[in-house]
């Protein structure tokens, strides 16, 4: 690898060397001038001997646990490249996929980054058959961002002068970090788009402490963002009164069907607790009050019956159309 890599990937990594190689090496394999950045946030085991058998690698060691954005802002100051792509430990890149994104971005010096769909697959690395997201809107997609996060970060490459103007990632926001970055960019500049699966994303387990036990707590969080800090950007604060109303019932709509989604989830795991959590929640939030989230409990309760019959696959589909829709 030259000495000024054209991409730079940062892996951020604690304590989970068994993962690890698969992500560096499908990064390596993702485009022809790639810098990979593995930043060991305070691993206690194995990671640092596991990374040394990668010397082309950039490795950067944090002695006190820096959570994610923390770890990432730590890669973006020690990288080289033009452009940067953030990668879990436990996800992977797809062979080619970063010089795609690399020529979308050399094609147009007015779009801060360009994402892709992702292959989800299951613990076990095994793909379930589904792309995300379905459809991929581009050029100005601000508004449509403020509504929803639909961009994986795995498949996302933009341009690290665009930090420049908006700054790194916040830490105090785990776990929708992520989002408030793209949100960020794409209110100063145009997105691009790649319509097929650059990454292969491994969905959370609901007690990984990334999945849907934490679904409340996020939910709350980027509520409390949106209104206190999203429509608060320039951009949205100069919008009609309109714009911005239509914007939170958008928002509103679509986190409360995903709560109706993880409250008859957590009923069939019989996770009482954690399913009237979600309901209440949904009630709070969802435009329609408690009558809009019983019709959607009864539509999702039906997909759920489906879901386990032979008619799974297609009542999956339709699910996820609606959602993406948000019908």
């Amino acid at each position: 690898m030259g000495l000024s890599p054209k991409v730079s990937v940062i892996i951020t990594t604690h304590n989970r060397p068994r993962l690890l190689p698969r992500a560096i090496e499908s990064a390596q394999r993702a485009g022809a001038s790639v810098e990979v950045v593995v930043v060991d946030d305070a691993s206690t085991d194995e990671t640092a001997a596991v990374c040394r058998d990668y010397s082309e690698i950039r490795y950067v060691r944090v002695e006190r646990n820096r959570r994610v954005a923390g770890a990432r802002n730590l890669g973006v100051a020690a990288c080289g490249g033009e452009y940067v792509s953030f990668l879990d430990d436990d996800d992977a890149r797809l062979p080619g996929s970063l010089d795609i994104q690399a020529e979308a971005l050399d094609a147009a010096a007015d779009e801060g980054f360009v994402y892709g769909q992702v292959l989800v697959c299951d613990q076990d690395g095994t793909p379930d058959g589904s792309d995300y997201p379905r459809d991929c809107p581009r050029g100005d997609i601000f508004w449509q961002l403020l509504e929803r996060n639909f961009i994986p970060c795995a498949s996302v490459l933009f341009r690290k002068s665009c930090l420049y103007r908006v700054g790194l990632l916040d830490e105090s926001i785990p776990g929708v970090d992520d989002w408030d970055l793209w949100i960020r960019i794409a209110e100063l500049y145009k997105v691009a788009a790649v319509e097929k699966p650059v990454a292969v994303w491994r969905r959370p387990t609901p007690t990984s402490g990334q999945g849907s036990s934490r679904t409340v707590d996020l939910i709350a969080l980027s509520t409390r963002l949106l209104r206190r800090r999203w429509l608060k950007l320039p951009r949205a604060a100069g919008a009609s009164r309109h714009r911005r109303r239509a914007v939170w019932r958008a928002f509103s709509k679509n986190v409360s069907e995903h709560l109706v989604w993880e409250a008859t989830t957590a009923l069939a795991d019989r996770e009482v607790r954690r399913a009237a959590s979600s309901a209440l929640t949904a009630m709070r939030l969802h435009p329609a009050g408690p009558l809009g989230v019983a019709r959607r409990w009864a539509r999702v309760s039906t997909l759920k019956t489906l879901l386990t019959s032979g008619h799974g696959a297609a009542a999956k589909a339709d699910f996820k159309r609606t959602r993406s829709s948000g019908s």
